[in-house]
């Protein structure tokens, strides 16, 4: 069962990075003015300089350094080493020309030029607020165990070093791993959602480096906002004028927090919500279908979208879901 959630959360995580990718980074009147509603996959516009690269049904970097993470626990036998996914990073990121593209964020960009310069992760200061780090995480929240909060901060924060370091954006990969690790363990959305204020304020004041506001207050407001709404329209709406929807991790992790609640966990809802937002359309569907992935497991996607986005991206998240519950199993055993 475990192994199901795990492929639910990788194929979610695909699903809502491809469904908000045509969207992405456009404001919320232009999605509307432009789309009308996006229910089904589409190749990025032309007019749109972040998505325009990217074919009907394709994933962005998101999904792209996610499994980057994947290649690079797989490597080092389930370890966390931060020099090697800084490396597969780098690898897909030259691959994919992403230094001549808008696809990566300010943080990323100048974290893996430094990389690229052969400069060593520990030295990096990465103190963006950007949601870079929470936006890949999902695999690691597949594969670490929740038992023991702080050293669940300290791996994930490990394995954001390459490209993030500060307060907030390890907490916000924090709540999206844990949030996932948690449905992996067959918890439920009530339990999760209730202790992810708390998680997050552990995470966001554990290395104090920002003037950041609380990434948990932000959470418990917009959880509020979608809960006290008249209406989907009006809770997305809503969360996007009180909250936020941009590209710092204060926004787009509680964004995706709430969106989870508004989608009543279902991915393929929250998938399409996500894309309709506006703002990091993409992202905030990548870390919040993950979530209703792993809540729901495979068998929650719905069997069309799986279809294309397996028959577009060659993908084989089957080995990867093996692998992720093999490390995760070695872990428990320890626990």
């Amino acid at each position: 069962m475990k192994e199901q959630r795990i492929l639910g959360a990788l194929y979610g995580q695909a699903l809502g990075d491809a469904l908000g990718m045509p969207s992405e980074l456009w404001p919320r009147a232009r999605v509307k003015a432009h789309f009308g509603w996006i229910d089904r996959f589409l190749p990025g516009p032309a007019e749109n300089t972040a998505a325009c690269y990217f074919g009907r049904a394709e994933f962005t970097d998101d999904t792209s350094m996610a499994l980057c993470l994947a290649d690079a626990l797989i490597e080092c036998d389930g370890n966390i080493v931060p020099d090697v996914i800084g490396r597969h990073i780098l690898k897909w990121a030259q691959g994919f020309d992403a230094f001549n593209k808008n696809v990566l964020g300010p943080t990323s960009k100048i974290a893996l030029n430094a990389i690229r310069d052969g400069k060593p992760v520990r030295e990096l200061e990465n103190n963006g607020v950007t949601n870079g780090a929470a936006m890949r995480v999902s695999p690691l929240g597949c594969m670490l165990p929740t038992g023991d909060l702080d050293a669940f901060i300290d791996a994930v924060a490990l394995a954001s070093s390459p490209t993030h370091k500060s307060d907030l954006a390890v907490a916000g990969a924090v709540v999206i791993a844990w949030a996932v690790s948690r449905a992996v363990d067959g918890a439920g959305w009530q339990e999760i959602v209730d202790a992810l204020p708390a998680v997050a304020r552990h995470a966001q004041e554990k290395r104090i480096t920002t003037f950041s506001a609380s990434l948990a207050l932000r959470i418990e407001l917009a959880i509020k906002t979608v809960r006290e709404a008249n209406g989907v329209e009006s809770a997305c709406e809503q969360l996007y004028q009180l909250v936020g929807a941009g590209t710092s991790t204060l926004e787009s992790v509680a964004c995706a927090v709430a969106l989870v609640d508004l989608a009543g966990t279902d991915p393929n809802r929250c998938a399409i919500l996500c894309a309709n937002l506006g703002g990091d359309t993409d992202t905030i569907g990548a870390m919040a279908t993950a979530i209703c992935g792993a809540l729901h497991g495979i068998a929650g996607i719905n069997p069309e979208f799986k279809q294309e986005l397996d028959a577009v991206n060659q993908l084989d998240f089957q080995r990867y879901a093996a692998a992720l519950l093999h490390f995760r199993q070695q872990r428990e055993a320890v626990c």
